[in-house]
Parts: C-alpha cells; sequence; structure tokens
C-alpha cells in the first residue's frame, strides 16, 4: 500500500516501504518532536525564542513535503484543541490570534517548502539543506512579521526588530544545526546498505 511517504528523504529511505499506519506513526511522533521542541522557550517579549523552528524545519526534511507538512499540521491541531504543546506549554486556539500567530500558521508552509527540497537531494549536501533550511525559517519570519505589525499596530521598521532581526542569530545556530542532521543521516544510512550487501 502506497503512502504519503517519499523514498527520497532520509526517513522514507530508513524505513521503507512505508504504508498508511508507519506513515500516520510517524506523523504523530514527529507532531510530539515538536512540541517537545516548544519547551525549550526563552521568554523576549511578546514573542520567545523557541526551539519550534528547528523542528519543524527537520521535519520536513526528515519526512518530506506532504508527510512534514502533515506531522505540523497535527502539531498545531493538538496544540489548538488544549493539549500544552505550544511554547512553554502554551495551548488553545487563541495563540493563532495573539503575537505568534503569524508564526504558526506558516510552519506547515515552512515544513512543506523544506520538504520539497529534500526531495529534490538538496538535504544530502550541508550547503543546500542550509538553504533549504533558511528559505523555509523565511517563510515563517515573513509571515510572524505580517501578522505582528497587524495586531501590534507598529511601524514597519519597528515591527521588524521585534518580530524578525532579534530571531535571527539564533535562526541561523538551528539552521546549523539541523542541517547537519541530514547529511550525516544521508551517510550512516549509505554505509549501513554498504555493509548489508557483503
Amino acid at each position: 500500500m502506497n503512502s504519503y511517504a517519499n523514498p527520497d528523504t532520509l526517513i522514507g529511505a530508513a524505513l521503507a516501504p512505508l504504508d498508511w499506519t508507519r506513515s500516520f506513526g510517524l506523523v504523530i511522533v514527529f507532531s510530539l518532536f515538536i512540541a517537545a521542541c516548544a519547551q525549550f522557550a526563552i521568554p523576549l517579549g511578546d514573542v520567545p525564542i523557541t526551539g519550534q523552528t528547528f523542528a519543524v524545519l527537520l521535519t520536513g526534511a526528515l519526512l518530506g513535503s506532504r508527510l512534514g507538512a502533515a506531522a505540523v499540521i497535527a502539531y498545531l491541531i493538538e496544540g489548538a484543541v488544549g493539549l500544552p504543546f505550544f511554547a512553554a506549554g502554551g495551548s488553545g486556539i487563541a495563540r493563532f490570534m495573539g503575537p505568534t500567530g503569524g508564526y504558526l500558521i506558516a510552519f506547515p508552509a515552512a515544513a512543506y517548502i523544506t520538504g520539497a527540497f529534500a526531495e529534490f537531494g538538496w538535504d544530502k549536501r550541508y550547503h543546500t539543506a542550509v538553504i533549504a533550511m533558511a528559505i523555509g525559517s523565511l517563510v515563517i519570519l515573513a509571515s510572524g512579521w505580517a501578522w505582528y505589525r497587524i495586531i501590534t499596530s507598529t511601524a514597519a521598521d519597528v515591527s521588524f526588530k521585534l518580530a524578525v532581526l532579534r530571531f535571527l542569530p539564533g535562526d541561523v545556530i538551528k539552521i546549523a544545526l539541523a542541517a547537519a542532521v541530514l547529511p550525516t543521516g544521508w551517510a550512516l544510512l549509505k554505509r549501513k546498505a554498504s555493509g548489508d550487501k557483503k
């Protein structure tokens, strides 16, 4: 039975063949992974620094566009219905209407885009993995900035500093760490496959 898992992604290649049951299990597991990373939160005004971006981009890259986006959507639904899965144990649909709403609604798109790049092999080299994740991160930051500016009614330059600029150093670190997982994982998978053939 086919699934939404793409065999060109690291998880798809490692666990192939993936049926619907295993694909569903991956969606749940990675939604919980994002929730766990969201608990690493540093208060910083209206929008905290969290591990969510790291988890969302890595989820997309590991699972691919459709399955990665599905895992992120599952995470958002889990948090919206009351599970304490958002930053620092937050929950509820009201989070989508607050200062962090723009970031949250961009998570599925960022995972999908990063996953699409991974499906084209961008995750096999460190520098292309960084580029793919940087693009995904820019989607999140742009959406977060636009929404933050709307709900706070602040000038473009002020909202840019508050919603984008101060998060760039952390995003660079998170992208560098997440991107390192991918080529390393492919190398280990290739080594394992070579060993199995001997």
